[in-house]
């Protein structure tokens, strides 16, 4: 699982058949310079920190056939609150 910052959203009007409803979204690896594409079924927005979980584990938790999906955000991150 890796955390990540959503830097921007990906269009896409065409895709392969068995995407699933969601969103693409460009998000950059906390602290490197390292972008990837990952799909969003949370309704994550930019700006947002989030985790990601990647592989088999990602196209594992949709229910049936496996979609061709690597990245997964399966998480958002909440500011920690002060004490």
């Amino acid at each position: 699982m890796i955390t990540a910052t959503v830097t921007g959203n990906v269009w896409s009007t065409r895709h392969v058949e068995g995407i699933p409803p969601g969103a693409f979204l460009e998000v950059q690896i906390d602290g490197t310079e390292s972008r990837l594409v990952a799909f969003d079924v949370l309704g994550t927005g930019v700006g947002e920190r989030v985790l990601i979980a990647q592989g088999s584990v990602a196209s594992g938790w949709f229910t049936g056939p496996p979609p061709p999906v690597d990245a997964l955000v399966i998480g958002s991150i909440d500011a920690t609150p002060n004490k």
